[in-house]
């Protein structure tokens, strides 16, 4: 069968014994799981006790598939290493393990899995590993806020199907790398706020932006970020606009800080997979529902739009 490794580290303000008491406790678990916030109502099922070798976490949902997770190395400060079995979507079975580093300012934490694909997915094996690379770096944030500050700001609600629309905006087109997202999609903004204003066609709107195309191959977004307008509004040059009549589409509302909206565009597309719907051919958005600057991150609204 094609196998794979996919590794993703981060850096925590605390020590190699903390982060590792945390970790190996399987009760954190729902904490930072950077799955259950598809399905948050999954059956979660863990050992008595919870982080001995082997202590077992399992899992059962309709979009979260079943499986379950077994410590079988436990070397307090340094190392845990787990089996991880899958029984839907389909049987496997992997090889997971978490590596603590001390550093000058911390502990830096290494989440590796070695897996395998049925021999019929191996042209998944690509996707299956940028997907999952991108889960581990979700997981990894939220693992770094709940023990640098006992919290994780990310709350996501599918709320289901909802009319929205009509819409049009008028923003700039862009494309970038993943890591790149974040700045590129903000100069894009403030790009289109300047040409807005200068056009006297910019009003105290919501923000939005619409990705057009994602390569998963090559990690790219192709996305136009900008400002909702009246649809009667002109585009001024140098601009993009983009329209949608009123359609019916999968809402899901993320609430906190902008660096875990990653938790809510997973859980709209394993909706969208999990249940087999068709994607959006307007291209996936999201609203902004209030303004950075004047909201505290954790009270931050963003309405995505998923087919």
């Amino acid at each position: 069968m094609p196998k794979y490794h996919v590794d993703r580290s981060i850096e925590i303000d605390a020590s190699p014994d903390d982060a590792f008491q945390y970790v190996s406790d399987f009760t954190t678990w729902p904490k930072w799981s950077p799955w259950l916030c598809a399905e948050p109502d999954a059956e979660v099922v863990i050992s008595e006790d919870s982080k001995s070798v082997g202590s077992k976490y399992s899992w059962s949902g309709e979009i979260v598939g079943v499986g379950e997770i077994e410590h079988l190395r436990l070397d307090p400060g340094h190392l845990i290493e787990n089996e991880i079995r899958f029984t839907k979507p389909w049987k496997a079975v992997s090889a997971v393990k978490f590596e603590f580093e001390p550093t000058t300012s911390g502990t830096k934490v290494t989440w590796h899995l070695d897996g395998s694909m049925p021999f019929f997915l191996f042209f998944l094996v690509e996707m299956t590993k940028t997907m999952l690379g991108m889960d581990y770096e979700r997981g990894l944030k939220m693992l770094k806020e709940r023990i640098e500050t006992g919290n994780v700001e990310s709350l996501v609600n599918i709320r289901g199907y909802e009319s929205v629309g009509p819409l049009k905006m008028m923003g700039v087109r862009s494309s970038c790398s993943i890591d790149e997202i974040g700045p590129k999609m903000e100069a894009a903004i403030k790009a289109a706020y300047e040409k807005l204003s200068q056009a006297n066609l910019f009003e105290d709107t919501e923000g939005i932006t619409v990705y057009h195309h994602l390569d998963m191959k090559a990690k790219r977004f192709d996305f136009t970020s900008g400002f909702l307008v009246d649809a009667a509004a002109e585009t001024p040059d140098g601009l993009s606009s983009w329209s949608i009549p009123q359609i019916s589409a999968l809402a899901v509302e993320h609430t906190g800080r902008y660096e875990h909206l990653g938790n809510a565009w997973s859980a709209g597309h394993r909706v969208v997979f999990g249940k087999r719907l068709k994607q959006l051919k307007v291209g996936t958005f999201e609203i902004y529902k209030n303004d950075p600057s004047k909201t505290p991150p954790e009270e931050l609204r963003v309405e995505s739009s998923f087919r």
